[in-house]
């Protein structure tokens, strides 16, 4: 009898272990065929589940006989089910190709660079801000992108007049004159008109913005030495768009925004226009505007002409016109008097076509032509002092591409115009002029493998007066795996001489002397950058992680400085110096179900060097974080806290502006047709006007200081936003 026993348990157990299944599986890319480590495989309904090694592979032990639904899962990838009946017919070990998802940023196609690729395969470092950021920053400043851009790591918007807000923007410490902003590849804000660009472009009809970090003067010419922003607007699907966007503030401002789009047949159309104001608002009661009153119309129609189905032609109109005034509360009121009657008027009209011809011999070969005519008048005005002067530019552009499958050619040139006349209403020599500069380009990508691309380009400018500048750059991507990979990059910068930089929008151009071709120079540069991305997942992909580090460096030669001569005269000046800008930028991002954290720092080592005297540069924090929490369910509800510090900035009188802290949230409830939107920005009411007076001199004569920090404080908004 017990052997008869020991017999039957010796057969239950060999039936028990014979029901236990071991399961090997190879997990792939189903693009590139390359293995996805970090990859996971679960058994449906079970805690049975195991990930992949760095080879891709991934083993499952203990598997019960009979149906079992295994599940695949990777960040930037579509699941994946499996359905096998256990015992397996065979023990091979399977593979597994899994589809990247929609979703994911990396299928984001950039045209910055004048490719077809997407993210993952430029070589070219570009951060892309997507549709979906976009409408939550509108949210919080429909009126105009100043918000949007600073509240990304490395960029920084300073605020250049500190009663009508005019702000330039910076990139990795360097001046604003310095950073190339394009639309739709056209360089509408540059010179004369770059002063007031960030306030008068709301973000509404804007697919997308891209930018490019450090220098980038070889893919449009001049003036990226920094980098360069590219704002893409919508174009017309056969699904119509039409959006509108209302939105008041405790500040008294008013946004009332609209665009329709939509394709019919071989026409298509976009139209944005907008209407922007805000009265005069002083929260600090000193008796100056934080915001000036002003008054903004936009409108901007564009044409899409579908030929054939080789060619399109393109046509669009930006138009802006705004009455802005700064200055006392009283005086703008009109109730001042011989003390209170400090004033900044200013008065702007800007008109610009875009005009672009593409044709596609084939899937791989193209051409496109296109055009832009840019007229901005200015006017300023305060007391005594008035300045008037018209900028018209043009630009002109041929290129020619060729993609393959492992390379793609891209060639063309250029000839950009830009002249200046102003007004003779004082005893400053007239500060006109007109420039040309004819450049041509070529740029090659070339997929040395699956895992190494690389881009390089080379660029070469005749600028009027000035000679010829020469400009490669190359740029290296490293595909370690799918989880980490690497971009290494660099290259050669230039700026033509100008007036017009945030040191003397500061003083309204009064008493600056013109350039002068004789004793002014071209401004040169080289910089590079070197990034690395990971990504992963943990907790069975229900926790996502990425992480970006970027090092950068750009050496600027013969700065252009604002230079003191005699009495209250100035004269640009290229010194015998040179500018370094070096720094590191990290950014984390965390996902978990429906909450995401995105965590940044940038360290920015800004000096001049003269001779053996190293001055840092002015308005140029060394420590700056950024930290945004959301949670969203999806086409229902948005809530956004975020927190940005600020270190402690070396101002250009020698003294030194103290750290501070910005803080926000936001919220949205979202229906079909309409959502409802709250922001409560800067609600910790950080302002400079707390931390000291913000000029000297008296309120009828104020000499301003550097701003530094915001002069608004807390500003609650909130609106309606409705899509037909």
């Amino acid at each position: 009898m017990k052997t008869i026993i020991i017999s039957v348990m010796a057969l239950f157990a060999i039936q028990q272990a014979s029901a236990q299944n071991s399961f090997s599986v190879y997990i792939k890319d189903g693009k590139t065929k390359e293995s996805v480590p970090g990859a996971t495989a679960n058994i449906q309904g079970t805690t049975n589940g195991n990930s992949t090694d760095v080879e891709g592979l991934v083993t499952l032990q203990g598997i019960a006989n009979g149906k079992q639904i295994i599940i695949y899962k990777a960040i930037g990838y579509k699941a994946k089910f499996d359905t096998l009946i256990f015992p397996l017919a065979t023990t091979d070990t399977n593979t597994i190709f899994m589809d990247g998802t929609e979703a994911e940023l990396d299928e984001v196609t950039v045209s910055t660079t004048r490719s077809t690729r997407t993210i993952q395969d430029i070589p070219t470092r570009v951060e892309v801000i997507g549709g979906e950021e976009l409408d939550e920053k509108g949210n919080m400043k429909p009126g105009d992108i100043r918000m949007m851009l600073s509240e990304s790591t490395g960029i920084q918007t300073l605020q250049t007049s500190a009663t009508s807000g005019n702000s330039s923007i910076r990139i990795e410490g360097l001046d604003g004159r310095y950073t190339q902003i394009l639309k739709d590849g056209f360089p509408l804000y540059a010179g004369f008109s770059g002063g007031l660009g960030l306030l008068q472009t709301p973000p509404l009809d804007l697919k997308q913005v891209e930018i490019i970090k450090g220098s980038s003067s070889t893919l449009y010419g001049g003036g990226a030495i920094a980098g360069l922003i590219n704002l893409i607007s919508k174009t017309p699907k056969e699904e119509r768009e039409l959006r509108f966007l209302v939105n008041g503030t405790s500040a008294l401002g008013l946004d009332i925004n609209g665009y329709y789009g939509q394709r019919f047949g071989k026409i298509g159309f976009t139209i944005f226009a907008a209407y922007n104001s805000n009265a005069p608002y002083d929260p600090a009661g000193i008796g100056l505007t934080a915001i000036p009153k002003f008054e903004r119309y936009t409108f901007n129609p564009k044409l899409f002409f579908y030929l054939d189905k080789k060619t399109d032609l393109i046509f669009g109109l930006n138009t802006t016109v705004e009455k802005r005034l700064g200055g006392d509360i009283q005086y703008i009121k009109g109730t001042g008097d011989n003390i209170h009657s400090y004033y900044e008027d200013n008065n702007t009209q800007r008109y610009s076509s875009q005009l672009e011809v593409k044709h596609r011999f084939s899937d791989q070969v193209s051409l496109s032509i296109k055009n832009s005519i840019d007229l901005f008048d200015r006017v300023i005005n305060t007391p005594g002092y008035k300045f008037d002067g018209s900028q018209t530019s043009s630009f002109t552009e041929a290129s020619y591409s060729r993609h393959e499958d492992k390379t793609e050619w891209v060639g063309g040139a250029n000839v950009f115009t830009d002249g200046f006349s102003e007004q003779k209403l004082t005893n400053i020599p007239l500060r006109n002029y007109t420039q040309t500069t004819i450049g041509g380009f070529i740029q090659n990508t070339w997929d040395i493998s699956h895992k190494i691309i690389l881009e390089s380009g080379l660029r070469s400018d005749y600028i009027e007066n000035y000679g010829w500048a020469l400009l490669p750059r190359v740029s290296l991507l490293y595909k370690i795996n799918n989880q980490l990979t690497s971009r290494l990059g660099g290259g050669l910068g230039y700026k033509t001489p100008t007036i017009f930089t945030e040191e003397s929008e500061r003083i309204q151009y009064r008493n600056v002397l013109p350039i002068s071709a004789d004793s002014n120079k071209l401004e040169k540069s080289y910089g590079a950058n070197w990034d690395v991305n990971y990504r992963t997942s943990f907790a069975d992909g229900a926790i996502s992680f990425s992480v970006n580090q970027l090092f950068f460096y750009t050496r600027l030669n013969d700065p252009l400085l604002l230079t003191p001569i005699g009495t209250d005269l100035y004269q640009f000046k290229n010194v015998a110096a040179h500018i370094d800008a070096q720094g590191a930028e990290t950014n984390i991002k965390l996902g978990y179900k429906n909450f995401k954290l995105y965590l940044g720092y940038t360290y920015t080592y800004s000096y001049i060097h003269d001779g053996s005297n190293v001055n840092e540069t002015p308005l140029t924090p060394r420590h700056h974080t950024n930290s945004v929490l959301t949670y969203e369910i999806e086409n229902k509800l948005k809530l956004g806290l975020e927190a940005y510090y600020y270190s402690p900035q070396k101002l250009s009188d020698g003294s030194t502006g103290r750290d501070y802290w910005l803080c926000g949230f936001m919220a949205e409830r979202a229906w079909k047709k309409f959502s409802l939107f709250i922001n409560f920005e800067n609600f910790l009411d950080t302002r400079q006007t707390r931390f000291g007076t913000i000029y000297t001199g008296t309120i009828t004569n104020p000499t301003f200081k550097d701003i530094y920090a915001p002069l608004d404080g807390f500003v609650a908004n909130g609106g309606i936003k409705i899509n037909l």
